[in-house]
């Protein structure tokens, strides 16, 4: 595996590889790489001739400058991941290499960037479009590949790509899960053996509401049912829990083509999110 830390040597070596033909998978990531992340590179390698991973803990998507310092930055560990899963090139730039001194940026992505995370996050996904659109500009992968466990994030970079015409397609890969249930996150190392069990609660929720769905249960008492259930668990701090529109994340009419069923909560100390898709 190559380790790039300056956008300049990454290009030149990328330009290269593009010379020769080869296609580019690429997988964007803050580090602290577990599973779902791995999943992702393995959906990558079969897809692209070679595949990239970036690790970069970017400061302008955090609104609490503690979750920032608090955010696990393993980085030896990181590349260790990488290289049994024989990922081709690491992409790991400090902050002076993405940006420079004071920059402004604002892209108008609409109602998404205010619904659900977006009003408990507030600038969250501008900062997130801000380091995609800098980690596209850079590498011009022809495939990047992202978590379902992030849906909402997903929208946001695909509505990017479609404002500002990007040359690059953006896939969906499915949540990996615990043998429990529990969402693979890189937060989830935060949560103590109690706070673990907790958390199973949010799972146990968005299953429950598939199930009330697919018996013809009403979504506004789905939805009161599911988060009077997170409510009721020990240790667990509702924020939302909602049935949504699949392609707008509006909320979701029985009419809607494709819906999707999304939670977040702090557990401990800790903020999870998860989802599942109900149709």
């Amino acid at each position: 595996m190559k380790i790039f830390t300056t956008k300049n040597a990454l290009q030149q070596h990328l330009q290269q590889l593009r010379q020769q033909g080869s296609s580019i998978g690429y997988v964007a990531t803050m580090g602290a790489l577990h599973d779902g992340h791995l999943s992702l590179l393995a959906q990558a390698k079969q897809q692209a001739d070679v595949t990239i991973c970036s690790i970069f803990v970017n400061p302008t998507q955090f609104n609490d400058p503690a979750d920032l310092e608090r955010y696990p930055r393993p980085i030896a560990a990181d590349t260790a991941k990488l290289e049994r899963a024989e990922c081709d090139i690491l992409f790991n730039p400090p902050v002076g290499e993405m940006y420079a001194g004071n920059e402004n940026w604002h892209l108008d992505i609409g109602p998404l960037e205010h619904l659900l995370e977006g009003e408990f996050r507030p600038g969250h996904y501008q900062g997130v479009t801000q380091v995609v659109f800098k980690l596209f500009d850079i590498i011009q992968p022809n495939l990047a590949f992202f978590g379902q466990k992030d849906y909402q994030q997903v929208m946001v970079i695909r509505k990017m790509v479609q404002l500002l015409n990007l040359p690059v397609k953006v896939i969906m890969c499915p949540i990996l899960r615990e043998t429990d249930g529990l969402a693979m996150s890189s937060r989830n190392i935060h949560l103590s053996t109690a706070d673990h069990e907790h958390a199973l609660v949010l799972w146990q929720a968005l299953n429950r509401a598939k199930s009330y769905f697919e018996e013809g249960m009403p979504i506004a008492q789905i939805e009161e049912k599911a988060a009077a259930m997170i409510s009721h668990e020990p240790g667990t701090q509702l924020e939302y829990f909602t049935l949504a529109d699949g392609d707008t994340l509006e909320h979701a009419e029985p009419h809607s083509t494709s819906i999707v069923a999304l939670v977040a909560a702090r557990v401990g100390s800790t903020r999870l999110i998860d989802n599942v898709i109900i149709r």
